[in-house]
């Protein structure tokens, strides 16, 4: 049974091009182009603040006041600087506005400066920090309409309306400072959602990038677990495998070639596991990645004959009903026996049975392997995720142990392993997550020769 590929875990680099191609599909043609290019988007900014003051640069004109004309220009330049120094640019417009409105008052969208302004403040400081730059920026222009009262006013418009003139100019005064007031409040809430919106897509894009690389560790790991479960157990039963021909050559040479048969056929079936577990990590691989080895019911059969056939007196037994139809649960079990019969078959000595048990209890699977022989000292305790220490003329590192109890983790199991009388025991417990079996047990058992 194998398993394809369903995806493959980018790395946090293709983590981040995504999210930023997502985020630029969503910002439209136009905005993405005024984001690469953000001197186009300066000029713009100039351009339209230019196009809101030309009534007043037209009304300079005809009365002669060129410092007014001076001051304008000098605001639009400035609002080239806004994203290089966004609050010293603030404070030039602030002071630039209050005398463009002495020099010239009633002046058409005279603010529009600190608009723009304002909104590279907030885009570039914190919200609190921006708050109170409007308002301090807001303040003096503010306060020159609602205390000052400036401008005259067209006596024909306060006749026709018959407006007592002292209240009428109150009430435009009130009118354009509370307009000012509020149109920077706007300009000040719009370029703070546009920074809260930029940080939350630097955090999404972060988290993106993290788990990408949790990602690639814990495929790496599982990568890892598979070689070493490949290599270690067909390496092992090759070599016991090798050793036994040349013994039996010369007293049965029937048996030696069956004996060499199926050291063939190990080697072979470990060259194809070996390309499909390799074969993820080509970069071309794609949605079409080879796809992983996984064990059935009929894998674990031939996996137990490949050992007998190695020379291990192997008894088999399994309690209850059939194993989850689920490929990775399946893999697990047949991963945990494969490397008790591989620790069994590199450290037994004077074997006389090997018993293998599955036991199927509802949601619970025991799987126990047991030999008689001198095993390897050592235990691994439940959980501790900590390989024993090798004895004397061990050649293990402890890994396949750790590798057993890592697998067992996933299916809230524990793995135990140690002396049990003169042999070693391995005890795995796993908790199969989804359909709960409630069909009586039915023991059975197969068993081959010793």
């Amino acid at each position: 049974m194998t398993e394809t590929a369903v995806g493959r875990d980018a790395p946090a680099g293709q983590a981040d091009a995504s999210l930023a191609e997502l985020t630029a599909r969503r910002r439209g043609l136009i905005r993405r182009y005024l984001h690469r290019h953000p001197r186009v988007m300066d000029a713009v900014v100039a351009l339209s603040y230019g196009v809101l003051v030309a009534p007043t640069v037209a009304d300079a004109v005809r009365s002669g006041n060129w410092l007014a004309i001076a001051l304008l220009a000098a605001v639009a330049v400035a609002l080239f600087l806004r994203r290089s120094y966004p609050v010293g640019v603030v404070a030039f417009v602030a002071v630039a506005e209050v005398a463009v409105t002495l020099l010239h008052p009633w002046g058409s969208n005279v603010s529009a400066g600190l608009w723009f302004s304002l909104y590279a403040v907030a885009v570039a400081h914190s919200r609190r920090f921006a708050l109170i730059t409007m308002a301090v920026a807001t303040a003096p222009l503010a306060l020159l309409y609602l205390l000052a009262a400036v401008g005259p006013m067209e006596n024909s418009f306060v006749h026709d309306t018959g407006v007592n003139p002292g209240d009428f100019h109150l009430l435009t005064s009130i009118a354009t400072g509370a307009t000012i007031t509020l149109s920077n409040f706007i300009a000040t809430g719009i370029g703070i959602s546009v920074r809260q919106r930029r940080e939350h897509e630097q955090e999404v894009a972060a988290w993106a990038a993290r788990t990408a690389r949790l990602a690639s560790v814990n495929e790496r790991n599982r990568i890892a677990r598979e070689m070493h479960d490949v290599v270690a157990h067909s390496l092992t039963v090759m070599v016991s495998l090798s050793d036994g021909a040349a013994v039996v050559v010369r007293k049965s040479p029937e048996r030696a070639g069956e004996v060499l048969g199926e050291l063939s056929r190990t080697g072979r079936t470990a060259l194809a596991d070996m390309r499909r577990v390799l074969g993820v990590l080509r970069d071309d691989a794609g949605a079409a990645a080879p796809p992983l080895p996984l064990a059935s019911g009929d894998s674990l059969s031939k996996l137990l004959e490949g050992f007998r056939t190695a020379g291990l007196p192997l008894h088999y037994s399994h309690t209850g009903p059939a194993l989850p139809d689920d490929a990775a649960f399946q893999l697990t079990v047949y991963r945990i026996v494969q490397e008790s019969l591989t620790n069994v078959l590199r450290y037994g000595r004077s074997l006389g049975r090997v018993d293998v048990s599955i036991v199927r209890n509802g949601s619970t699977v025991t799987i126990d392997v047991l030999d008689d022989g001198a095993g390897v000292p050592g235990v691994l305790a439940p959980d501790s995720g900590a390989a024993p220490a090798p004895g004397p003329g061990s050649y293990g590192t402890g890994q396949g142990l750790t590798g057993m109890a890592e697998r067992a983790r996933i299916y809230a199991g524990t793995v135990e392993a140690g002396r049990s009388g003169r042999g070693w025991r391995v005890h795995a417990v796993l908790a199969w997550p989804g359909d709960d079996v409630s069909e009586p047990l039915r023991p059975y058992e197969l068993q081959g020769k010793a």
